[in-house]
């Protein structure tokens, strides 16, 4: 049975996060440890920022001097990670969204800002749980089919497709 405790905080105050945002962090996070069949307790931290601060993340952590939208923080390998000693529950790592980045790409792509914050916790998820896009390829699009599966079965299915609709 999937036990996630999402620790949620907001150290930003540029943008008004959407009513039920927690909420839906939190069933992204389960989301995603339920289709990976990641049974048993576990935590996560997200926080949310602003353009500022994930860009001083994005410069330190990865040696990238702009601002991204979301950054993810890995505290396991190859499928094992830290324990919790108080609670037993694996520590997956920690998730950093720049909620000014959330907006402006819900704007860019035409979507809701609560679809926007569902794909980047997703997609952080993932990371958290050793997929990677970073050198393209089929592991870029088998973690892209992922992300859209996951969003699609918590409703949050992409507004628009390729298909064009001609055969």
């Amino acid at each position: 049975m999937i036990q996630a405790k999402v620790l949620i905080s907001d150290e930003q105050k540029e943008v008004e996060l959407p009513r039920g945002t927690k909420l839906l962090v939190r069933r992204c996070c389960k989301a995603v440890l339920n289709e990976e069949k990641i049974d048993g307790k576990s935590e996560i931290s997200v926080t949310f920022v602003d353009n500022k601060a994930i860009h001083e993340l994005n410069k330190l952590h990865r040696n990238i001097d702009r601002e991204t939208d979301v950054l993810s923080f890995p505290l396991g390998e190859n499928g094992e990670f830290d324990i919790n000693p108080s609670s037993g529950a694996k520590l997956l790592g920690d998730i950093v969204i720049s909620a000014e980045k959330a907006l402006e790409q819900a704007k860019l792509y035409n979507h809701s800002v609560q679809r926007e914050i569902g794909f980047l916790t997703v997609h952080s998820m993932l990371h958290l749980l050793g997929y990677d896009h970073e050198l393209g390829g089929i592991e870029e699009v088998h973690m892209r089919e992922k992300e859209e599966k996951i969003l699609t079965k918590i409703g949050l299915k992409r507004d628009n497709s390729y298909y064009d609709g001609e055969e």
